[in-house]
């Protein structure tokens, strides 16, 4: 009996420090949603509060004033998030197979070059020369997915997890008559499901949360993604605020809706990554730790 009721009380003590780290984790998201139903004038007086002392949409009516240009904003987004996500799972498995083969003559030097383009860039311009010049990818949706298809540090991780596929698996499979192509997509990366999920999942947060690639490649209105759209009404809101005396323009701020639209916008950004993380969880912890131990 107290083997076990030690045991119980252990148990209990882990849950509750988990329940604890949760609810630290919780609590600013929950505050976020807060601040976007609040009055701007009770923000003012009362602060951020969990509960609102006075409820008010007014952030949320602002923003959706024009929903054709957040819709489309929305549609590039997801648009650049599947097809970059996509192709750069398929890349990177496919350079991290190679690496991971160790009858490939050229491995070494093949992990040298990925390894040497994590520690040293080309620098700002020449990146945007690279895009725009050579490339000719300014003011196109590839702009926003080409560079980011390959991240070495992914190719890493995926290594170190398929470094422990049996070299037997790939020797009977040949015996089968099985070709390289065939060896690659029926029979490594559905062992590799883990580390697909976890570098999926990492990869559509990459593109999801992108506005740097928006803010150098593109001009035009129509290719503009969620978080730059979503930058630039912010840096809007600040210019009007801190510029009202010089722009003329009156408005009482006590009512104009600043700091709870600043919250909406988060919320618009991060919510379908809410609702696509828990899908990939379960393979999350596993794939990373394997490739990460391994690699």
């Amino acid at each position: 009996m107290t083997g076990k009721s030690s045991f119980n009380i252990s148990t209990a003590v882990i849950h509750l420090i988990f329940i604890c780290i949760s609810a630290l984790i919780l609590i600013p998201f929950l505050l976020i949603v807060s601040i976007s139903i609040s009055n701007e004038q009770s923000l003012m007086e009362h602060g951020y509060r969990l509960i609102p002392e006075k409820f008010d949409f007014q952030a949320y009516r602002l923003i959706f004033e024009a929903p054709q240009q957040l819709l489309r904003a929305y549609g590039v987004t997801i648009t650049v998030t599947v097809i970059g996500s996509i192709c750069g799972l398929l890349l990177v498995s496919m350079l991290a197979y190679t690496m991971s083969r160790r009858d490939f003559p050229y491995r070494s030097q093949l992990a040298f070059y990925v390894l040497f383009t994590m520690l040293f860039g080309g620098g700002l311009v020449p990146f945007y020369i690279l895009v725009t010049q050579y490339l000719h990818l300014k003011d196109t949706v590839w702009a926003l997915i080409v560079p980011y298809l390959v991240n070495p540090f992914y190719v890493l991780v995926m290594k170190g997890f398929m470094d422990q596929v049996a070299a037997e698996i790939i020797e009977s499979a040949k015996m089968d008559g099985s070709g390289e192509w065939r060896t690659f997509f029926m029979i490594i990366l559905p062992v590799c499901r883990p580390a697909l999920a976890t570098i999926g999942l990492f990869l559509c947060f990459g593109y999801w949360n992108d506005w740097w690639l928006g803010l150098l490649f593109i001009d035009s209105q129509h290719l503009v993604p969620l978080q730059l759209l979503l930058y630039r009404i912010m840096n809007t809101i600040d210019f009007i605020t801190n510029n009202m005396a010089l722009l003329n323009v009156k408005v009482d701020m006590e009512q104009f809706p600043s700091l709870s639209t600043r919250m909406a916008m988060t919320l618009l950004a991060i919510g379908p990554m809410l609702l696509v993380f828990p899908f990939f969880q379960k393979h999350f912890v596993k794939g990373l730790t394997i490739g990460s131990v391994k690699g």
